[in-house]
């Protein structure tokens, strides 16, 4: 067997309810939700309890989501099994920065509703959204996109590239691609992310880590893919609060990245999260890949079993 991938799902693959059974069952993962309900008071009844549209505000999203992804991870390493290298999805990557150990879990989950405030912030100021173009020509795609002021911004995988921009010019867009028969798909989040409009989010971040010293970064004791470069973290430490705060208005280059990590041996992709939509999204890129997804007990068993059968 090659190297195994942890992978940590992003915002629009929320839902009421997500990790319940983990939290319940896994003893690491309680007593770790215990500490981020301390620093944020009513996260868990937000992630067990709370409507799709409560879930869909950023400011929300991120902390919930951050901790259903991160119950996999835990959830697999208290089972003996550890990744190679790590990579997250958008809000994903924060979770990475945990698992690789450039932070500690509690200071990750500061940073995630920290994050999560400056972009549900900016999100107010400008109504936008995103939507998932389908097997259209990425050079036609990236030239309307220009043409009509919105921004390609998530290379998901062959034949995807996610759009992101203000509500009413992705409406231009759409008609657009209903005139040339082209797929899209909205996606349920509650903002232009990964655009300019999000530059002043990763000013605020950056900043929290300079001059407010509120992080104490480590060297990375796991490879942790960044989506702004598609390469693992450098270690020094400049460049990894410009890569930790540049990514909020950077494109995902997550094709890139799969097809990085399977250049460096992977062969064994595990998505940690609600939905099964990255281990799509790898399916899709790397041929002949080991796809596993993770998001209650049943399915976290089923990958042990699977992993020690094949050892």
């Amino acid at each position: 067997m090659g190297k195994i991938a942890f992978l940590f799902a992003g915002q629009g693959s929320q839902y009421p309810g997500m990790a319940k059974d983990l939290f319940e069952n896994i003893s690491a993962v309680h007593d770790f939700y215990g500490v981020a309900e301390a620093i944020r008071p009513g996260t868990l009844l937000q992630m067990f309890s709370g409507t799709e549209e409560e879930l869909k505000k950023t400011e929300n999203t991120q902390p919930c989501l951050f901790l259903a992804d991160l119950a996999g991870a835990i959830g697999l390493m208290e089972n003996g099994i550890q990744p190679d290298v790590v990579a997250g999805f958008s809000l994903g990557e924060i979770v990475g920065l945990t698992v690789s150990g450039i932070l500690e879990r509690q200071q990750a989950f500061k940073l995630v509703c920290q994050r999560g405030r400056y972009m549900q912030k900016l999100s107010e100021d400008v109504d936008g959204s995103m939507i998932a173009v389908l097997r259209m020509d990425k050079d036609k795609l990236q030239k309307l996109c220009k043409e009509l002021e919105v921004y390609p911004v998530n290379y998901n995988c062959p034949g995807q590239i996610v759009v992101s921009g203000e509500s009413r010019k992705i409406e231009s867009l759409k008609e657009k691609l209903t005139e040339q028969k082209v797929r899209f798909v909205d996606i349920p989040v509650g903002g232009p992310f990964h655009t300019p409009f999000m530059e002043k989010a990763a000013e605020s971040i950056r900043k929290d880590f300079k001059e407010g010293k509120s992080y104490n970064l480590k060297k990375s004791s796991i490879p942790l893919y960044a989506n702004k470069t598609a390469k693992p973290y450098s270690n020094d430490e400049e460049e990894m609060i410009n890569t930790i705060s540049d990514q909020v208005c950077n494109s995902v280059r997550w094709e890139e990245t799969l097809l990085n990590m399977a250049k460096d041996g992977v062969d064994t992709f595990i998505e940690c999260g609600p939905g099964k939509t990255l281990s799509g999204f790898v399916k899709r890129t790397v041929e002949g890949a080991k796809i596993y997804s993770i998001n209650d007990m049943d399915s976290l068993q089923n990958v042990i079993r699977e992993l020690k059968k094949d050892a």
